[in-house]
């Protein structure tokens, strides 16, 4: 197997290792800040204000859903080998990074599923929300 990387991983890595430099690393301290104050006010599930803002940002640089596959996604289009080198960057922050850019387990997995095996009607409640960051869903 080639594991040498392809001009359009190196170019997606290249913008997502300065988009962890300029914005989520230093967003990191505001990030436990907001956290800490959601936990103290009985909201230990809510997402920090912070991720948000860090979303819009990954949505306009073009780094939104790298997950998904060619056949889902055209305009990405990465394999699994590819977008690993991705995942390995946003490990470098995980509690922000894989949300920042909506590529956070168990929302890419169940992203794909729905993709794959969903009906129009489930994509449509399930995928289109989800794919566009508006929830997390959870699977019990």
């Amino acid at each position: 197997m080639d594991f040498t990387l392809s001009v359009k991983t190196i170019q997606y890595a290249s913008k997502l290792q300065a988009f962890m430099d300029s914005e989520v690393f230093p967003a990191e301290a505001v990030y436990e800040k907001q956290r800490h104050e959601l936990i103290a006010s009985g909201k230990p599930h809510a997402l920090p204000a912070v991720v948000e803002e860090l979303k819009k940002k990954a949505r306009a640089l073009g780094l939104w859903n790298l997950f998904l596959p060619h056949s889902t996604n055209p305009h990405h289009g990465l394999s699994v080998t590819e977008y690993a080198t991705l995942a390995e960057i946003t490990g470098w922050s995980p509690e922000i990074a894989p949300e920042a850019i909506n590529c956070a387990a168990p929302d890419t997995g169940n992203m794909e599923l729905l993709d794959m095996f969903g009906t129009d009607e489930q994509k449509k409640t399930w995928l289109e929300p989800l794919l566009e960051g508006e929830f997390v869903l959870l699977l019990q």
